[in-house]
């Protein structure tokens, strides 16, 4: 018969402790990321950059649903025509792309989580961002090609 020892309950203990740790470390990386102010059209949006290629990688991916006013912007090191798609997403997009001087060059509505990975969605003109909203967010805040968004993101000028 085996005897519960005193540094067995420590050793339990502190191991229950680090996983709530990291898991409370964890909620607060997703879900109190610094945000940026974003306007476009009609809109002011309140939006998670993503300014590596993990997280732009990571996206939206497995977010299980957007308030209207939230978003991720992507920025890349240099306008390109980055490809988009909607693996592991559990909500409809609005997809849209800006040219180095922050104007709209291509949009994509309603890109549907079923796409998962049979589609891509590609810009036909270069890009320097992509800004992810929710679905419906083109038409709700009238926003075409052409306009200009106005951001500033936090460590840049």
């Amino acid at each position: 018969m085996s005897v519960w020892r005193p540094h067995t309950t420590g050793i339990l203990i502190g191991g229950l402790v680090l996983v709530l740790v990291a898991l409370v470390a964890s909620y607060v990386v997703t879900h109190f990321q610094p945000t940026t102010e974003l306007r476009l059209g009609s809109g002011i949006f309140s939006v998670r950059t993503a300014t590596d290629s993990a997280a732009r990688q990571q996206g939206l991916s497995g977010v299980k649903s957007l308030h209207a006013n939230d978003g991720l912007l992507m920025v890349f090191d240099k306008a390109g025509t980055w490809g988009i798609w909607m693996k592991d997403m559990h909500v409809p997009l609005d997809i849209l792309w800006l040219d180095s001087s922050k104007n709209v060059v291509y949009i994509v509505t309603d890109a549907l989580p079923e796409l998962s990975t049979s589609k891509t969605f590609t810009p036909k003109s270069p890009s320097l961002y992509v800004l992810e909203v929710p679905a419906g967010t083109v038409k709700n805040s009238a926003i075409k090609i052409g306009d200009t968004a106005t951001f500033t993101i936090k460590g840049s000028q």
